[in-house]
């Protein structure tokens, strides 16, 4: 039977301010909702399992701006940075306030294609910027966003430069780490950086921090016919790096000397899995196990795991999403100690007999792309403390109180179902990271707000906003054994 519990979702929105470099006052204002959520617990085919649930408590905040990419990061002090669609903007008191802390002398003027990053080893934030389709501009600040020093990154001029990301690691023994062909390396961790063109997926390391990219180049062919998108880059522990493409069978990119070399893996046979499919995701744990999930061909949430550093991986994938979720879009995953793991994603759990036809006639098959205006998306959390057990246990929480999106999630550019006007307000991915007590925090965009939010039936013509909006663990377990049960946070 499915076990349910309620939950206290408090949201908390502050309203829209200006900055560090501007009015240095940030206006906030906050509001307690309390609304009943489900708690689902399952096994690893996605069916209930007979388990006490997590005592799970999340709290949101509205960070202010836009944010149809969003991507977040937490220094040590605790301040939370979040890359919105033009901005980065900070919190340090877990969402209350927000302010803006880009520098526009140092930095790049904005795009709608930005990415962020804070390094866990030595707290540098990054904040990329896609110039046009031909160059990206990187800056960084080492005082919590205080200061920012930058410089362009000129990714040439072949087109198409997008779907930038950036993110740090250990140096290794060999390649370009340390005692290897490059042993020059100036600075604490090695700084990775990927974008896609037309040919493929191209990764670059830097030796200065992110100043300069001087070593690396394609390591993926075309991905798919918009050119090699990829997910976020992960590196572990041992410095083992991880890039996943845009492909139908699930693929890791794998790096295990600082991006000198690559080879990848696949994780068994998907072939049934619809395209466009956006951002299968790796993480990694405090042992350097490797963690990869997907949307699957039935629209699930699997997960392949690998305890050899990305050598090898399970054929066999485990379901992380229950089977009552049908459709699912942007998964995320972080991961603390061994087995202790967290991902995100939205979810529908609309029947999908009501649906629908898709526009080439078919029944509805829950691919979220093709979906029609019954159908409702929320914000999914599922945490497992057990997750390289051969039968590991996920406990799943409906977060959202309301919809984070109604109609179709608009997953490709050019072919979107068109129902109540354009449905390409979430774009592309969401992000979750923990900070250095285990807490797990999630960027996501808020694609129903305002009087949608507040609507019993609402239509996808009033769902197109794409809000930034923070989530995080008010309270419950650490993914730290060692920290145990996290203190609330109201």
């Amino acid at each position: 039977m499915r076990a349910q519990a309620i939950l206290l979702v408090f949201l908390m929105f502050s309203a829209p301010l200006s900055g560090c470099f501007g009015n240095d006052t940030p206006f906030s204002q906050t509001e307690e909702i309390h609304s009943s959520g489900i708690i689902f617990v399952t096994g690893s085919d996605g069916l209930p399992v007979d388990e006490e649930p997590l005592p799970l408590i999340f709290n949101f905040s509205d960070v202010g701006e836009d944010g149809p990419e969003p991507s977040l990061g937490v220094t040590s002090s605790g301040c939370i940075f979040f890359i919105a669609m033009e901005k980065v903007m900070r919190s340090c008191d877990y969402g209350e306030t927000w302010e803006e802390v880009q520098d526009p002398l140092a930095c790049s003027p904005t795009t709608s294609d930005p990415y962020g990053w804070v390094d866990p080893i030595t707290d540098r934030i990054f904040n990329v910027q896609m110039i046009g389709l031909e160059t990206s501009w990187i800056c960084w600040s080492d005082d919590d966003g205080e200061t920012w020093l930058g410089n362009p990154h000129d990714s040439g001029t072949t087109p198409i430069n997008d779907h930038i990301k950036l993110a740090t690691g250990p140096w290794t023994s060999s390649g370009y780490g340390i005692g290897g062909q490059f042993s020059q390396a100036f600075y604490e961790t090695a700084v990775y950086y990927c974008y896609n063109k037309l040919a493929g997926i191209f990764c670059f390391t830097s030796f200065d921090g992110g100043a300069t990219f001087e070593a690396g180049g394609q390591i993926f062919g075309l991905a798919t016919t918009n050119g090699g998108l990829h997910g976020a880059i992960t590196s572990a522990p041992d410095g083992t790096v991880y890039v996943t493409p845009r492909v139908e069978t699930p693929t890791v990119i794998v790096s295990d000397d600082n991006g000198l070399t690559w080879f990848d893996r696949s994780m068994g046979e998907d072939v049934g899995t619809p395209y466009p499919r956006k951002n299968s995701e790796v993480a990694t744990d405090t042992e350097s196990n490797a963690y990869h999930i997907w949307t699957g061909a039935d629209e699930g949430i699997y997960m392949s795991r690998s305890t050899d550093s990305g050598q090898s991986w399970e054929q066999n994938s485990t379901r992380i999403s229950p089977i009552e979720v049908i459709s699912t879009a942007f998964p995320q995953i972080d991961a603390g100690d061994p087995g202790r793991i967290a991902i995100t994603y939205l979810g529908s759990q609309d029947s999908s007999e009501l649906q629908q036809p898709d526009l080439d006639g078919n029944p509805w098959d829950g691919n979220a792309h093709y979906a029609n205006s019954n159908v409702s998306y929320y914000l999914y959390v599922t945490y497992s403390l057990n997750a390289l057990d051969e039968n590991p246990v996920f406990h799943t929480v409906r977060a959202s109180a309301d919809p984070v999106q109604v109609g179709s999630i608009c997953l490709n550019s050019g072919d979107c179902r068109d129902i109540g006007g354009s449905n390409r307000n979430l774009l592309d991915f969401n992000d979750l990271h923990i900070d250095q007590e285990g807490r797990v925090y999630i960027a996501f965009a808020d694609g129903c707000t305002g009087d949608c939010a507040a609507s019993d039936n609402p239509q996808p013509e009033d769902s197109r906003s794409r809000r930034a909006t923070m989530c995080f663990l008010g309270s419950g377990p650490s993914l730290f054994e060692s920290v145990g049960d996290l203190a609330e946070i109201n």
